[in-house]
């Protein structure tokens, strides 16, 4: 006799077929769209406002004192972060800085105020996130984000700002970068990576903002993780790929805002230069512990890039 519950078996295992493809599809989709695409800048108009008479300054010293006592220069141009050595009483003081910043009225001060702000917001989150789930191998690991096929905290809702619920892509692409439209952003906020611009050893404030910019973009483009030129080719990170409409757009506008900023040496490099030859980035973690397991490995120092936080 025929199994009443075959053809239903079967229908369920086709089913699980289709369901499985489905996901294979989307993950291959979502690589894809990884490697060739970044969120684009789409301003949150209701963060425009602000009041460029005031002169109140945001108290950003508990940040300063972290990164103070936390950031350890490598000798190479990399900061790492030492998140293994952080106390009990440092996170503590890094929650009640950020409940600090929750409760500032940020739509009250002056455009330069502000942009400190939300630079140090940004970078102080990202560390609460790294520390919550620590040890990790990477960002990405730490997959909070909403979506089947989410990857990282990006989208996690982190914060409450003037009773807006914050992510950190909110922060960077719908405050930060279409508010602003300065491309050296890219060199202040930090998504705990190796090849990630660093993390500065002091916090933005409304005073050193444009200063901490320049010598980020300085230090950023000066180094291997950003630019290398090999045989007369160019190579640099794939921040200049993801975000190339934020440096000019075209090759030609990546390359003179990288002069902008280069040394002699490199500048006289990048002037026989007229197209970007390829990029690359690596996402391991911007720790200490992290970096020394992966020398011991063979893979930090293995040429532009490192490798792929």
């Amino acid at each position: 006799m025929r199994n009443a519950h075959a053809p239903a078996g079967n229908l369920t295992g086709g089913f699980n077929l289709a369901v499985a493809v489905a996901v294979l599809a989307g993950l291959l989709l979502w690589s894809h769209g990884q490697a060739s695409a970044a969120p684009k800048a789409k301003l949150w108009e209701r963060w425009t406002a602000h009041d460029q008479s005031a002169t109140d300054q945001i108290d950003h010293g508990a940040w300063d004192r972290f990164l103070r006592t936390y950031i350890r220069p490598n000798g190479s141009g990399l900061n790492l972060v030492a998140y293994s050595e952080v106390t009990a009483q440092d996170r503590r003081a890094l929650e009640a800085y950020l409940g600090a910043l929750a409760a500032t009225p940020i739509s009250r001060f002056n455009r330069a105020e502000q942009m400190a702000y939300w630079v140090n917001l940004y970078n102080a989150l990202t560390v609460k996130v790294i520390l919550d789930h620590y040890p990790v191998e990477g960002i990405r690991k730490i997959s909070i984000s909403p979506g089947l096929f989410s990857v990282g905290p990006w989208d996690k809702k982190l914060i409450r700002i003037e009773g807006e619920e914050l992510t950190l892509n909110d922060i960077e692409h719908r405050i930060l970068r279409p508010i602003w439209r300065d491309p050296r952003i890219h060199y202040a906020v930090n998504c705990a990576s190796i090849s990630c611009p660093n993390l500065m050893t002091m916090a933005f404030t409304g005073a050193n903002v444009d200063e901490l910019l320049t010598a980020g973009a300085r230090d950023y483009i000066n180094s291997p993780r950003g630019v290398t030129v090999r045989n007369g080719r160019l190579y640099v990170s794939s921040i200049y790929d993801w975000f190339e409409d934020d440096f000019g757009g075209t090759d030609a506008g990546v390359i003179a805002h990288l002069r902008q900023y280069a040394s002699p040496e490199l500048g006289a490099k990048l002037a026989r230069i007229t197209r970007v030859s390829g990029d690359d980035y690596n996402w391991d973690l911007n720790g200490v512990r992290a970096v020394e397991a992966a020398r011991a490995r063979r893979v930090y120092d293995r040429g532009f890039g490192g490798g792929g936080s």
